[in-house]
């Protein structure tokens, strides 16, 4: 479950849009809310969103299973509200529909409207916090690090495997919970990855896969222009175009606190009810790397350990 906050206000507003029992649009918007979804999804074309138009397309727009996919939720929810079907839509999942159907920002309002959620100008569909449930899952995977990114890095949530395992104490703390922003201010001598010039291409080519989703968008604007500026590095490898897909790797991190290196395999897994948003989970890729981060975990226990917080806090110095 993820959870926005919004004006207490606004939630009072909108809820004259909302069915009976409180969930999704009411009667009377149904009609219009399918309408309009059928009437924005046959305008966006399968090459406006990089896709081959495939043989006996009979729609003339996207299908409805690509849409879904292109925003990140289930055929049948997709479908359903679509249907103007009385479900749970939340902002974010509004937002991943949105971007994909090319709404401009009166056509994102009206969806929001006909939907029966509430509309915030000028909000960030990204800026979200991570639930108990997803929070949970996380925290079982200890001793494993495990941590929970957006599309453009920002850090939602970690687990006490990922606290004690990365730290860069001196970062400036109004990017530190960005891992892009740790790995490319940091000096190398302290840099928690190993092999910068192998891992810092990937996930640049990662950033700007989920990029071309967010273009023109200002927080995402702001970001690429700030950590340009920052690292000259950065422009380099932002300026040559690449994309990838996040994938499983094998990556060799460094600790202060222990001797040799600590390699991990890392795989990304999607989260439902979070567009754009994936669990990177770290399983220790030999007997060595299994010690070394049983060592740190010591530490955390340890009446001089580490006093990894807690919680769903993010922890303050990330890493990938």
């Amino acid at each position: 479950m993820t959870t926005v906050t919004t004006q207490q206000h606004t939630r009072r507003d909108t809820q004259a849009g909302r069915g009976r029992d409180g969930h999704g649009p009411a009667p009377g918007r149904r009609p219009e809310l399918a309408a309009f979804l059928r009437s924005r999804r046959a305008r966006v074309t399968p090459a406006d969103v990089g896709m081959p138009p495939g043989l006996r397309r009979r729609t003339p727009g996207l299908r409805r299973e690509e849409v879904a996919q292109l925003s990140g939720v289930g055929v049948t929810w997709y479908t359903w509200l679509e249907q103007g079907r009385p479900i749970n839509a939340s902002p974010q999942v509004l937002d991943a529909v949105a971007r994909t159907l090319r709404l401009d920002p009166p056509e994102r309002e009206h969806l929001y409207q006909l939907a029966g959620v509430a509309f915030i100008p000028g909000r960030e569909s990204d800026t979200l916090e991570v639930g108990e449930e997803i929070q949970g899952i996380i925290d079982a995977l200890d001793p494993h690090p495990a941590v929970v990114y957006n599309a453009r890095y920002d850090v939602l949530a970690t687990n006490a495997a990922y606290r004690d395992l990365f730290g860069v104490p001196h970062m400036d703390e109004t990017r530190a919970r960005n891992v892009l922003w740790t790995l490319f201010t940091t000096p190398e001598r302290t840099c928690p990855v190993v092999h910068r010039t192998q891992e810092l291409p990937l996930m640049v080519a990662t950033l700007r896969s989920g990029y071309g989703r967010h273009a023109g968008e200002p927080a995402w604007e702001s970001f690429i222009e700030a950590l340009s500026a920052a690292s000259p590095y950065f422009t380099k490898l932002w300026r040559s175009g690449d994309v990838v897909p996040p994938g499983r790797r094998v990556k060799t991190f460094r600790h202060w606190a222990v001797t040799g290196d600590i390699r991990l395999t890392s795989v990304s897994l999607t989260v439902n009810g979070l567009p754009e948003c994936r669990i990177v989970a770290y399983t220790p890729a030999d007997e060595d790397s299994v010690g070394r981060l049983a060592t740190l975990r010591t530490r955390r226990r340890g009446p001089c350990g580490t006093g990894a917080r807690e919680g769903g806090a993010a922890s303050r110095n990330p890493a990938p």
